[in-house]
């Protein structure tokens, strides 16, 4: 199975050779945004900006340049009517050991690739999901953060291998809902819609941050047994879109009147097709 080429730009540079020294490669550190792109547009690049600076902040990473990172994007993705760009910026070389650099110089990696495969009865109909048995660690100093760490996602992205199952669902250690391995998660109880509290851990994803800004949502605690009683069950992801949950185990779900709200939502946003 041949695989397309990637494009990417690496500090402003067409090649691909990061450091075996580079910070992001030795210690996870660093921080990603994954964008999607329709027609040459981001729509919700504003908010994967605004996570970035927030998360080169609270990482006491150099500000980013978001201009120049939006010509880069744009540079990478040319003649793709539809792409993903990830942008990936790390603390770049340092001394051997975890002090931080007296004076860093971040390394910024920029890619596009093709979009994932969006069938339309997945949008219409829902998804596949499990219960994973790993649970999320709590750290609320980097609650929140796209940092490059994914280890418990690849992890529990590990337990499972049917295709017929699209993302498996994370809880922490007391047992509450966090998350999808690579989405955020929305439920429908009572008729409110509900989304997981991530200060302990968790990433805020844009699309979450999107559908807050519409208001009427409680951010709080999901417990798992309080999950069992939703009317609908959607995910959140800035590359896919609003995707209902048709099963979690053996429970079912169906799409519902707030799920087809936000579907309509993103294509008004921009993101045409069945991915929106």
């Amino acid at each position: 199975m041949s695989t397309a080429p990637v494009r990417l730009l690496l500090d402003g540079k067409a090649e691909a050779a990061v450091s075996p020294l580079d910070r992001g490669l030795l210690y996870g550190d660093g921080l990603f945004e994954t964008v999607r792109f329709a027609a040459g547009s981001a729509p919700l690049w504003a908010r994967h900006m605004q996570r970035l600076q927030h998360g080169c902040k609270r990482l006491h990473l150099p500000a980013i340049d978001a201009e120049h990172l939006e010509s880069e994007a744009l540079s990478v993705i040319d003649g793709m009517p539809e792409a993903v760009v990830r942008i990936t910026i790390t603390r770049g070389i340092g001394e051997r050991g975890y002090r931080l650099p007296a004076h860093p110089q971040p390394t910024r990696l920029v890619a596009a690739f093709a979009p994932p495969p969006s069938p339309p009865e997945d949008y219409r109909d829902g998804v596949v999901a499990r219960l994973c048995a790993l649970r999320l660690a709590s750290q609320p100093l980097l609650a929140g953060l796209k940092h490059l760490n994914r280890l418990e996602q690849v992890l529990a992205r590990a337990e499972w291998d049917d295709p017929a199952v699209f993302e498996g669902l994370l809880c922490d250690e007391a047992g509450r809902v966090i998350s999808a391995t690579m989405a955020n998660l929305f439920a429908v109880i009572d008729g409110v819609m509900v989304t997981p509290a991530l200060d302990r851990c968790g990433v805020a994803g844009v699309a979450r941050a999107e559908i807050l800004a519409r208001g009427g949502v409680q951010v709080r605690d999901l417990p798992l047994d309080l999950l069992w009683q939703a009317q609908e069950l959607f995910l959140s992801s800035s590359v896919r879109g609003i995707l209902p949950l048709r099963t979690v185990g053996e429970t079912a779900f169906a799409p519902g009147p707030h799920t087809r709200a936000l579907q309509q939502h993103w294509r008004d946003l921009g993101f045409s097709g069945s991915q929106a």
